[in-house]
Formats: C-alpha cells, structure tokens, sequence
C-alpha cells in the first residue's frame, strides 16, 4: 500500500510563487474547479485528532465523480489513500452515509497542478480561505511521512518565496472560516 504525503503552504505573493515554479521547469496546469464534500467517520468531532481515523470525500471535477478514503498516518498529511470514479455523485453520498459518514463541510476550490520529478505541485483558490500551494509525493506505507515532509518543506522553501506551512487540512481550514457576507 502507499501513502500520499504532503505540506501545504499559504501563499504570500502568488505571482511570484508562479515565476519561482516556472523558473524551476513547473508548468501550472489551466484552472479547474473542483467541489469537494467532505465526511467523517460516525462519532468523530473536530476536538479529536485525526490520526487513524477514515474519512472520505466525493470531489466532482470537469463532469467527473471522484470517491476517495483517506485514513492518516503520522499526522494529518501523510495518509493511506484510495481513490476510485463514481458513476453518480448523489448515490455515492447516500452510500458514504449508509457506511457510517456524516458530512462535514463543503470545499469549493481552482485548482492547478505542475510537477518537480516525483513532487506533484497544487496550487489552490479555496473559496473563503485563500491561496495555498501543496507539495505532494507518494511513498510505501512503512516510509516515514514526517522524513518525506521534511524533505517536500526543504523543496518548498529552496523557491525562495513567502509561504506559511499549515498543518491543517482544507476541511479544518473552511471550517474555521468566517461565514462569507
């Protein structure tokens, strides 16, 4: 089994975030819009860690129906995860319901992707939060996330641009937001 492991990042000056990963060879994908519902697992709250917990998502992007597990490892970034295409949207939620999951919250974002090697690069517009890039590889199960997202927040920094690291996860994130007008 693998994982995916990242770090994320706010992102200070985006243009110049968008020059540092061209000069590097990342070329940015054109913006797609993706819609998110997040759920969790019966019983959990947001006053319980995230370690070792199932959660799932059901992201439409494009026309297409994308249903994915995710269950964290050392930390909230460094997950086991499956990911498969759903015919139907509104029957896949229903199935996530009757397995246990409630809905959390809603991510609404514009998303564009890049590599460096083996690092994927997303740079997302949340809806209500912001502008924030991903580092992300994948890496077997037994691999240190913690050692991996050292080495992605090494990569992320040698840009030479202004980032904050988070260790929150966009559901956390929009959760925390304001309430927009």
């Amino acid at each position: 089994m693998t994982q995916e492991i990242e770090v994320k990042y706010r992102v200070g000056d985006l243009g110049a975030l968008e020059n540092a990963l061209a000069e590097r060879g990342a070329i940015l994908s054109a913006p797609a819009r993706q819609d998110d519902q997040a759920y969790a697992e019966d019983g959990w709250t947001y006053a319980q860690p995230k370690i070792g917990r199932t959660f799932a998502r059901l992201r439409t992007q494009d026309g297409r129906h994308l249903f994915t597990v995710k269950r964290p490892l050392n930390n909230a970034m460094a997950c086991l995860e499956h990911e498969t295409e759903v015919a139907d949207r509104e029957q896949m939620h229903q199935a996530v319901l009757s397995m246990g999951f409630y809905p959390t919250v809603r991510i609404v974002k514009t998303r564009r992707t890049g590599r460096l090697d083996d690092v994927t690069i997303c740079v997302d517009e949340v809806e209500h939060v912001g502008v924030f890039v991903e580092f992300e590889r994948t890496a077997p199960s037994q691999e240190d996330g913690s050692a991996v997202q050292t080495e992605l927040d090494a990569l992320a920094r040698s840009l030479g641009v202004a980032l904050a690291r988070t260790s929150e996860t966009y559901d956390s994130l929009v959760r925390a937001a304001p309430a927009p007008a």
